[in-house]
């Protein structure tokens, strides 16, 4: 830590230095999320929700399955993976009493704003909450699924629709009203098709010509997404314009990886812990 390294340094500038490195870090945690998306557009930069948003919605009508109840609970799971990803939250060391995944509490690593609205005003909640929560809690209390009236403060509200905002500002939509009877709705259809069958493909590949059978081998962020699809209940989206064959490979491999163990996973080498706690999340619900 910064305050190891300069504390024999007089404190003037020990404290200007670990400014400067605390800066240091919150700029490598940013450009390392761009460096994992290396294969991704040059020009388009998504966060893990717009991806799972994109992926859901119908591209000519513009709004996603009106039976999908589960796409919102799994961008509220983004969120968290996204802020891990960019450094900005961790999970608590496991403990003799806290091994589980689900035992252990989300805390804020630096509360350095990301840009991005949504993951702002996670990171503002999660600096301001004591006691600390659990992934699955912050997912619950995200969403406002708690009975405690006191902690509705924390639901995110209009999380489709300011993501599909992001999504029509970055040129990938584009924003409509649709009649349905009763009543108006706004909807948001794909306009830039490119940029959403490159986001197809990359996890068609994934599980196909570039499968390794090893999650801790994939792009983290590719796994990230393949975990959110299918716990947002949009995987079948990704893989229905494949073959027979192809499609039946490609959802068995899926569900061999989201099968996975979380909790034997999260602790190997070099793994993402967040993407197995949220994963673990999902499973117990």
């Amino acid at each position: 830590m910064t305050t190891l390294t300069h504390r024999a340094r007089r404190s003037e500038v020990g404290k200007n230095n670990e400014k400067k490195v605390e800066s240091e870090e919150d700029t490598n945690q940013d450009r390392s999320q761009d460096n994992e998306d290396s294969g991704d557009s040059k020009d388009i930069r998504l966060t893990l929700m717009e991806e799972v948003l994109l992926l859901g919605l119908k591209d000519k009508e513009g709004y996603t399955s009106f039976w999908n109840d589960c796409i919102s609970s799994g961008l509220r799971g983004g969120i968290l993976i996204e802020l891990a990803m960019r450094g900005r939250i961790y999970l608590e060391p496991p403990t003799m009493r806290k091994k589980r995944l689900l035992d252990r509490k989300v805390l804020l690593k630096s509360d350095s704003p990301t840009g991005d609205v949504l993951l702002d005003e996670t990171l503002k909640h999660i600096k301001a909450t004591e006691p600390t929560e659990t992934v699955q809690t912050w997912i619950e209390l995200l969403t406002g699924e708690t009975w405690n009236p006191f902690k509705l403060q924390y639901q995110l509200r209009n999380v489709r629709e300011r993501i599909a905002k992001n999504l029509v500002e970055k040129g990938i939509l584009t924003t409509e009203k649709q009649n349905f009877l009763l009543f108006d709705m706004t909807t948001h259809p794909v306009t830039n098709t490119t940029e959403k069958q490159r986001l197809v493909k990359k996890l068609q590949d994934s599980v196909l010509e570039r499968w390794v059978n090893d999650p801790q081998r994939m792009d983290k962020r590719t796994l990230a997404l393949l975990v959110l699809a299918h716990s947002s209940d949009v995987l079948e989206n990704v893989f229905s314009s494949l073959t027979d064959d192809k499609y039946d490979v490609a959802m068995n491999r899926a569900k061999d990886l989201v099968e996975l163990d979380p909790e034997v996973e999260g602790t190997k080498h070099s793994a993402t812990e967040m993407i197995w706690a949220v994963l673990a999340a999902f499973n117990k619900s």
